[in-house]
This record gives structure tokens, C-alpha cells and sequence, in this order.
């Protein structure tokens, strides 16, 4: 029998990264990811964050044409295309499916003052209880800004979209979206389980400029002839997952169930765990979308956690404390400290306002250092103690909102390749961490074999996942590991 490939894309705000995944081995054959140096990000006013959309498609079409090479596979042989991306963009586009101008993406933060206003107009109670967040700076309130800022712009709107509805419509011809996606853009009310008409008539927005809606894993389009003949597809090759990058994190550590976590360590971290039943925070510090594997009658919702000063504060303490070695001596320099670090806190909040703290604006801040005893080692371990502190202070309203955390997924990368940082972090927090080789273009070519019955169940899909090592908590050090927190705490909570 001829083999069968799943080929999955991941169009980040980076670079977009092309997978193909042997869909009866699930080995992942080849990967490549395009522009191989970051990709520019326009930001014409400050706090502004634009991409062109047509970029996104462009890179693409190199990745997956140095894969298909490698690999020596024909479009014929591909049985389905998944599709994660980068969240919380607004992509529009006229009847022609042209877009009318670039995409304004997560990280721009021009329309927070009408998620604010919303949320204060509309009052907690409708938000919160209706959308699980509060409007914020996500996508619908983005559309609002181009409704008042761009009017010309925006009258000629057809369809309004997510990058990754604007990559499926591409390769299709044709404009849907998933309600996993609608969530993480405020357009999903989960009390009456349809788009949020009452936000939508708040902004004045008619619900027409919403794409159809078809499920996460589904035959959700197909590849037009069009695009067949540019990306060296076959045409009628269907298009059959969707997922924003962190809920498709989640799938690509097969995090499905409730209690089950999935976590990422880079310049950011977010812990985003799986919740069983309807609920929020009611600050916002935690934002609550629909998981891939959501319904009206299965709820599973992604509780999101978000540390913006996370290996950023583990890289400014490489540059400026430990200059003179590479990550692996700085880590071993760290362990020569003892739990706690002999009193010395660091607050690793220097990457921004931080949404856990009701974005507060706290900055990064050393507390407790004594010239007479303090070192680089205990600078070094405060650091990544901070930074595990953090993460569980946040998961900490994740429990309250009914989580029960014993077990976090994590690939293993960025700061879980620190040894010090994965038994603090399952020191303080109680739970067994797993580590796994994954990545998410090929989460996304695994969904796309779910979304086609090639797969039975994401089990089968991610049955050859490796796992490449488990992190128990050791119970001898708990009291030490929760004093250090405890003082961590205490002072994080004078300092608010």
C-alpha cells in the first residue's frame, strides 16, 4: 500500500514552519520553516504589531516546497492539511477575498481601549458569564478599532477572519472559522452556545461578517485547483483541523482531558490547562477560550495562563550575570545555591504589564540580596526560582477556578532544559512533569489525521509520541520549596 502523508502547517508571527508526518507511522518525515531569519513585524505607531497576510502564504509555499522535495513526496500522496497559527489576529477581506489592509496581530495593542470600554459599559457580569474574558485586546475589539479609525476600510468588509482561517481559505477558496477560534477572538458566547450577537451589537458589527462556522476537526474545505497548481497540491485534498498555537500545543502534547496541562518555557511562558466545566476568573488574570475537542455537549475549555518575563529574564541574566559560560555551566552554577536561594527573591515581571497581576506593570526587582553572603549562583537561582514561582502563582487561580493539576506536559526546550527549573517547578507545584519531543506543525498534521478518520482518536494520533523524560516532585525538599514560595509570595504581595 502506498504510503500516506498529513501535512501540517504552523504560521507563527515569526516564521511559518511545514510538517509531513507519515500518517501510518506518525514519524514526522520532514520539516522546514520560512523566513529562516525572524520575519518583520510593521508597527507604524507605537504599541502597533501589523503583518501582510499574503506573507504568511508566501512562506508557506517555500516550506512546504523544500519538505516535499526532501521528503520525495507528491501532492497526491498527502491524505489531509492541518493548520495552527498564531492567535488573537484580525485578517479582513473583501468579496474578492483580497485582504483591504495588513493583519493586526496578538501582540498590537491599539484596541485595548475599546476591549476596556466594553467590559465597563456592558459590566462584568454580561462579560464575564457570556464570553468567559473580558473583550480586551482580542479580536473583536481590534474590528472595532477599524470600524472607527478605518471607515472606509471597514464598509467594504466581506468577511472577517483569524490568520489561520485566512491560511484554510487560501489553500480552499473559501472563508470558515471554528468556534475554538470565534472564542479566542470574543465572538463566542458560551452561555447561549452562538456567536456573541451582544458584544457584535455593541460595536455595531453585523454578525454576516463572521465566516460559516464548521468543526475543529472536520472535512472543513477542500484544496482549490487554484491553489493545487501553486503549492504543487492535488486539488480536493481536504483541509480537516484548525487550532490556534497554544490550544494546538495542547493537542500536539496530547493534552485533551480535564486536569491535564500543557506548558511552554521561551521568552514567555503559558501554562494552559484543561478545564471540564463552564467557568472564569473573575479578574481576567487567567483568559478561557474553547479547547480543540470543545462542543455544546463535551465542554473542554483552555484556561491560559500567560508569564510575559519568562526565558527573557533567564537570557538578560545570561547576558549580564553569567556572561563568561554557556546555559548548561549557568544552570550547574545555580544548583550550587541552595533551595530558596538563601533569601533572595527576583520578581521576573520585565517583559511588560502582566495580565496574572490585572496588568499591573511591576517590572523585575531583586529583594533580600546581602552583599556579604549573595553570589551569582544565588542570583542565577533566584532568577529561574522567580520565574517557576510565577507560574505557579497563576496556576494557583487556575486550582481555585477547579483544576486539579498532577500532571504537566511540556516539551522539552527553552527553559525545561534547565534541571533546576523542572524540580522547582514540580517541587512547588506538587505535579509530575512529562517531557516530550513535539512540535506545532506536526500537532497540526496529527489533527488534520483526527479531523480525516485516518485516526480513531487523538490516543491513536499520538500513540508514537516520545516521551522523553518524567520529573516526580521530591517530597524530601516540599517544606523547603514551599517556605521559598511562601516568601516569594509574601514579597510579590507587599510589593502589589
Amino acid at each position: 500500500m502506498a504510503s500516506r502523508y498529513l501535512l501540517g502547517f504552523d504560521v507563527g508571527s515569526s516564521s511559518v514552519k511545514a510538517s509531513l508526518v507519515n500518517a501510518d507511522s506518525g514519524k514526522c518525515v520532514s520539516s522546514a520553516f520560512f523566513p529562516e531569519k525572524e520575519a518583520p513585524i510593521m508597527a507604524v505607531k507605537a504599541g502597533w504589531a501589523e503583518q501582510e497576510p499574503d506573507s504568511w502564504w508566501q512562506y508557506a509555499k517555500q516550506s512546504l516546497q523544500k519538505i516535499m522535495a526532501e521528503a520525495n513526496v507528491s501532492g497526491e500522496e498527502i491524505a489531509a492539511i492541518g493548520i495552527s497559527y498564531q492567535m488573537h489576529g484580525l485578517v479582513c477581506v473583501d468579496k474578492d477575498l483580497k485582504p483591504l489592509r495588513p493583519a493586526i496581530i496578538w501582540c498590537d495593542s491599539r484596541a485595548v481601549p475599546y476591549g476596556e470600554r466594553a467590559f465597563r459599559e456592558l459590566g462584568s457580569e454580561q462579560c464575564l458569564t457570556h464570553l468567559l474574558n473580558s473583550p480586551g485586546n482580542f479580536t473583536a475589539a481590534k474590528l472595532a478599532w477599524v470600524k472607527e479609525n478605518e471607515p472606509e476600510t471597514y464598509n467594504k468588509i466581506y468577511k472577517v477572519m483569524l490568520p489561520g482561517d485566512y491560511m484554510a481559505m487560501r489553500l480552499s477558496g473559501v472563508a470558515n472559522t471554528t468556534v475554538s477560534g470565534l472564542s479566542e477572538g470574543m465572538f463566542w458566547d458560551f452561555k447561549e452556545n452562538q456567536v456573541a450577537k451582544f458584544l457584535l451589537d455593541y460595536y455595531g458589527v453585523p454578525e454576516s461578517l463572521i465566516p460559516e462556522i464548521v468543526p475543529t476537526f472536520s472535512e472543513q474545505s477542500v484544496v482549490c485547483q487554484k491553489a493545487a497548481e501553486e503549492l504543487g497540491l492535488k486539488a480536493g485534498t481536504p483541509i480537516t483541523y484548525r487550532g490556534g498555537d497554544q490550544p494546538n500545543n495542547a493537542l500536539s502534547l496530547n493534552v485533551f482531558e480535564p486536569g491535564e496541562i500543557a506548558a511552554t518555557a521561551g521568552t514567555s511562558g503559558v501554562v494552559y490547562g484543561v478545564l471540564g466545566d463552564i467557568n472564569y476568573d473573575k479578574k481576567s488574570r487567567v483568559n478561557t477560550f474553547a479547547h480543540v475537542n470543545h462542543n455544546a455537549d463535551n465542554t473542554r475549555l483552555g484556561v491560559l495562563l500567560c508569564i510575559n518575563g519568562t526565558g527573557i529574564l533567564n537570557a538578560w541574566t545570561h547576558r549580564n550575570v553569567t556572561f563568561d559560560m554557556g546555559y548548561a555551566e549557568m544552570n550547574d552554577l545555580a544548583a550550587q545555591a541552595p533551595i530558596g536561594s538563601d533569601g533572595v527573591c527576583i520578581m521576573p515581571f520585565g517583559n511588560g504589564a502582566e495580565r496574572v497581576l490585572e496588568n499591573k506593570e511591576l517590572g523585575c526587582s531583586i529583594h533580600g540580596l546581602n552583599f556579604n553572603k549573595h553570589s551569582r549562583p544565588h542570583i542565577v537561582r533566584a532568577a529561574q526560582e522567580g520565574i517557576v514561582f510565577s507560574f505557579c502563582y497563576g496556576m494557583e487561580i487556575m486550582q481555585q477556578m477547579g483544576m486539579d493539576i498532577k500532571k504537566i506536559h511540556a516539551g522539552k526546550a527553552n527553559m525545561f532544559l534547565s534541571p533546576l527549573f523542572r524540580s522547582t517547578l514540580a517541587g512547588v507545584s506538587g505535579a509530575t512533569i512529562e517531557l516530550y519531543e513535539t512540535d506545532g506543525s506536526v500537532g497540526a498534521a496529527k489533527g488534520a489525521g483526527i479531523g480525516a478518520g485516518i485516526y480513531k482518536d487523538h490516543d491513536e494520533a499520538f500513540a508514537t509520541l516520545e516521551k522523553l523524560q518524567v520529573i516526580e516532585p521530591n517530597l524530601a525538599c516540599k517544606d523547603e520549596y514551599q517556605a521559598a514560595y511562601a516568601h516569594w509570595k509574601d514579597t510579590l504581595n507587599a510589593l502589589i
